[in-house]
């Protein structure tokens, strides 16, 4: 995704947030109060990456790769719509995330998940994400991206 495709970035964003809002720590108050001109800064960044799955031409899924201050790159904002559920979109967003992060040459990627998140968490171990930590609210994984 980059500049053009803002509007799917924002539908998926937009969706994401009024289906799913307990998966995630910014709410639709914060999108509309400077959130939404965060995420689009993140499009025009060379080094970020924004995905959306689309089904018959909608926004049914997204997904993030951002490289945090460390040099580490992250898995942000994996979400797939419920009637698109079932179809593997979760994993191959997270792959190709991970794909992207292969091309940074670091030799993990992670992620954060909201603590009672159960079902994010299952799918991230599934993936062989591994508990790495916590923080307030969230559990922390990382994954290998050498020999995984």
């Amino acid at each position: 995704m980059g500049p053009a495709d803002r509007r799917w970035w924002g539908e998926a964003r937009l969706a994401a947030l009024t289906v799913s809002p307990e998966a995630f720590t910014m709410d639709l108050a914060d999108w509309r109060a400077g959130g939404e001109a965060r995420w689009h800064a993140r499009l025009d960044d060379p080094t970020a990456l924004g995905l959306v799955a689309l089904l018959d031409d909608r926004p049914v899924g997204l997904a993030g790769g951002l490289v945090a201050p460390d040099g580490t790159p992250e898995l942000r904002s994996l979400w797939v719509a419920p009637e698109a559920r079932g179809r593997g979109l979760a994993a191959r967003l997270a792959g190709a995330v991970e794909e992207w992060a292969r091309g940074t040459g670091a030799p993990r990627i992670r992620l954060a998940v909201l603590t009672g998140n159960t079902p994010a968490r299952t799918l991230y171990e599934r993936l062989g994400y591994h508990h790495s930590g916590t923080r307030p609210g969230e559990h922390l994984m990382t994954k290998p991206l050498t020999g995984d």
